[in-house]
């Protein structure tokens, strides 16, 4: 792979639509070896949650001041946290590592980053339980990749016109 390449490839497992989802085939097409293309998607996708906390954080510090947002803010969280606490006192950390390691459409580390977030979980068991789920997506994309290739060498074929 170039550095453009790897560059692409690192930008795509931290962008919030693709993560592995786009990055790990975006490395194999363009000639990865397959185990560096996991181990190398991973690490990248692994460093969202703790940027997104160091961002979401210093955000909400910011617009804590004003009083609009916090009383918007303080509705909303107690809202969400009301509305799943059965669910998130069942499955907790367990859960916020399932919903992050499904590679599907809006789930992956943002999500589950923003969830355990705004319910108040602990930062290092959420960034714990990211980490093990971008693990065990990365190896279901890398396995969908093994087993069906073909089924995406739509990407690589040329047309003609």
């Amino acid at each position: 792979m170039t550095p453009s390449e790897l560059l692409i490839t690192a930008l795509l497992s931290l962008a919030p639509i693709s993560e592995l989802r786009g990055a790990i085939p975006y490395a194999i097409v363009n000639n990865a070896n397959p185990v560096f293309a996991y181990f190398y998607c991973v690490f990248f996708n692994s460093l969202i949650a703790p940027l997104f906390y160091l961002f979401i954080l210093t955000i909400h510090k910011l617009f804590f001041k004003l009083a609009w947002y916090r009383k918007l803010f303080e509705k909303f969280i107690t809202r969400a946290r009301d509305k799943i606490k059965k669910s998130v006192e069942k499955y907790g950390y367990f859960g916020v590592m399932l919903f992050v390691a499904i590679p599907l459409p809006l789930t992956g580390a943002y999500t589950g980053t923003a969830g355990a977030w705004v319910l108040g979980l602990s930062k290092r068991k959420t960034i714990l339980a990211v980490t093990a789920g971008v693990v065990i997506s990365g190896i279901i994309v890398s396995l969908v990749l093994y087993f069906g290739i073909e089924t995406f060498s739509f990407f690589t074929k040329k047309v003609s016109i």
